[in-house]
């Protein structure tokens, strides 16, 4: 009689990928998960795929950063060439995803190069992430995530990734993305140089409505999947954009609600698994498709054990 049900190829690992470390770093605030290498990488998309998992999120970790972010558009980089290893390792057998956002790769932390006065230039950007569409899909990525919430960002992507010939790869748009206190344990992971905040291109938390105007305009220009991101205090607006729209909806549990339920769970207070069941049981029942989620692993592993 249960109405809500979670499978592995719903559940999306996000992974951190860093240069020039020669085995995994643990993230402190973010119990279990690491900043792989190239090569431990290679063994967690490989499992991801025997799990039965809808896909995998990849994010670089470069050693270098500059103003402009220009380790996104490298081929080389760490970002595009984790996707290249990611490929080769499982080629079509689960869906590849790249984080679409200069946030890891610039020195002063933001999702956007900066105008003479210090604020992210939404136009500059869109020209950038155009270029990073393209690079990302030619390196092996199923799907792009435009991530950094700028004006017109879809519209864009999906021009250059047409026009170069890659109009088979899916758009997952970051479409209602918070300004939420919830990034924390994310910002260690990929070893953000963030000054100030992104109050300025993310959502308010305390607007919905706002929400699914922007949720539209993304599929307007060409989205195939939208997002809600973060999940636990944005059920609602996850409810919402299921009512409103007729493609997949994605949410994202992210770092700092993973990270409270570890520490409670770590200080015994409440039951780790269970709880976790519960949450993502919860994103589903709301309305999401697909849960980006850190525990996708080891939910999918343990939903196997139980079938």
């Amino acid at each position: 009689m249960r109405e809500t049900h979670v499978q592995p190829s719903q559940l999306v690992l996000p992974m951190f990928i860093a240069e020039g470390i020669s085995e995994p770093r643990p993230i402190e605030s973010m119990p279990g998960v690491v900043q792989h290498t190239r090569d431990t990488a290679r063994k967690a998309y490989a499992e991801a795929a025997a799990l039965g998992l809808g896909g995998v999120m990849l994010f670089g970790v470069p050693e270098h950063k500059d103003a402009q972010g220009s380790g996104a558009l490298d081929p080389d980089g760490i970002l595009n060439v984790a996707l290249a290893d990611a490929r080769a390792e499982v080629g079509d057998d689960l869906p590849i995803m790249s984080d679409l956002c200069l946030d890891e790769f610039t020195d002063h932390g933001h999702c956007g190069v900066l105008d003479a006065q210090g604020r992210v230039d939404n136009d500059a950007t869109l020209e950038i992430y155009a270029q990073m569409g393209v690079v990302q899909a030619e390196s092996g990525a199923h799907v792009v995530g435009p991530s950094g919430m700028m004006d017109g960002q879809v519209g864009v992507v999906r021009a250059a990734l047409d026009d170069s010939g890659h109009d088979d790869t899916v758009i997952l748009a970051y479409a209602a993305k918070y300004s939420s206190a919830f990034y924390g344990p994310f910002r260690e992971a990929v070893a953000s140089s963030l000054t100030g905040d992104r109050k300025a291109y993310q959502q308010d938390p305390a607007n919905a409505r706002d929400a699914i105007r922007e949720v539209l305009l993304d599929i307007e220009e060409g989205a195939d999947i939208v997002m809600v991101k973060p999940a636990l205090s944005y059920l609602d607006v996850i409810a919402d954009v299921r009512a409103t729209v007729n493609v997949p909806v994605a949410a994202y549990n992210i770092s700092g609600e993973m990270a409270m339920v570890e520490a409670a769970a770590a200080n015994g207070w409440i039951d780790r698994e269970r709880t976790i069941d519960e949450i993502i049981t919860s994103i589903r029942r709301a309305g999401a498709d697909i849960v980006l989620t850190y525990w996708a692993a080891e939910l999918a592993a343990r939903l196997d054990r139980q079938s």
